[in-house]
């Protein structure tokens, strides 16, 4: 069984007198363990696509089902525990708290997930030494750089153990050195188990994952695998 199914999976925006759709007859696999590049030109699709794996839009056509359950039957309430409890999302503009500090952001999905006091103290404390920002726990996000911010928005996203990490260019608001470096330490976090889907424009960023799909007004065009 796939971690991700999608079939035939369709998403339109209505407007006066008809319709447009962002995505037509999408179909694919994701299995456990992967690390898969979504690429594509400007008003593709990808956005939209990625809106749905992470389950925050449930407003579509087609089958999704996530670890077996059907996500296009959910009712909202339980597509966003699902989510919650299984997904892990770094952003392009990072979306760190800006007035908690780097450990209180770590803290914040752990408290969203009703995990004692105790143990998310341990679990923070854990995660600030595996990525070594433990001097920084204390900083607040507009104290560091672009690349630190990026770095405590994987650790967040990572905390909770999530089954898959989505992440929308996750190194477009960095310069170079600092994107190689997010982008060692995403491969770092797939190779020891966590799924990651991406959704880049960059054929550099694309070339540390090991499959690329890819969109074309809505409607996918390629599915490759990279050497």
């Amino acid at each position: 069984m796939a971690l991700i199914e999608l079939r035939n999976v369709e998403k339109a925006f209505e407007y006066r007198g008809g319709q447009t759709f962002a995505l037509r007859q999408i179909t694919f696999d994701i299995e456990s363990g992967e690390f898969v590049t979504i690429m594509g030109p400007s008003g593709a699709g990808k956005s939209t696509l990625l809106n749905i794996l992470g389950m925050f839009d449930g407003l579509f056509g087609g089958e999704f089902l996530f670890q077996g359950q059907a996500v296009h039957d959910m009712k909202p309430k339980h597509r966003q525990v699902l989510g919650r409890e299984n997904v892990g999302f770094v952003f392009q503009q990072f979306h760190l708290l800006d007035d908690l500090t780097v450990a209180e952001n770590l803290d914040i999905p752990l408290s969203y997930r009703n995990v004692p006091r105790g143990e998310r103290q341990a679990q923070v404390a854990d995660m600030l030494d595996r990525f070594q920002i433990v001097a920084k726990k204390d900083l607040y996000p507009s104290q560091l750089s672009g690349g630190q911010q990026q770095q405590v928005a994987v650790a967040r996203a990572l905390i909770a153990s999530p089954s898959v990490i989505f992440a929308d260019e996750p190194t477009g608001s960095l310069h170079s050195s600092q994107a190689r470096e997010i982008m060692e330490l995403m491969t770092e976090v797939n190779a020891a188990g966590t799924t990651i889907v991406q959704v880049t424009h960059d054929d550099k960023v694309a070339a540390y994952g090991r499959r690329v799909i890819e969109l074309r007004d809505g409607m996918l065009v390629e599915d490759r695998a990279l050497a």
